[in-house]
């Protein structure tokens, strides 16, 4: 299960993490958000212990998003040893999201 990280708890959580990291950039009014967080979290599931997922709420934590240029939401974004790897925009289906994690943290 995806868990929350702030402005205060970003670079502690993704940027000193080991490994690689996908942050979801959402929104509680964003209902692209809202159908991608169940298949982030079956995605989450699977990869637990490869891959930490993290979720961003813009609106509680805008000063990450500005800093990332984040545009538009949702925005996944995969870093790996505190290094932005690669950066996805909107929704995707479920085997689309696992190939693109698991090709970026190959």
């Amino acid at each position: 299960m995806p868990h929350k990280v702030t402005d205060q708890t970003f670079e502690s959580e993704v940027l000193k993490a080991s490994g690689p990291v996908v942050v979801d950039f959402w929104a509680e009014w964003c209902g692209p958000c809202r159908m991608l967080a169940p298949v982030l979290d079956e995605v989450a599931e699977e990869l637990r212990g490869r891959v930490k997922v993290v979720k961003v709420n813009i609106d509680e934590s805008p000063e990450t998003p500005t800093k990332y240029g984040v545009r538009g939401i949702p925005t996944l974004m995969l870093f790996r040893d505190g290094q932005l790897v690669d950066t996805r925009v909107g929704g995707m289906p479920k085997g689309q999201l696992s190939s693109w994690i698991e090709s970026a943290t190959a």
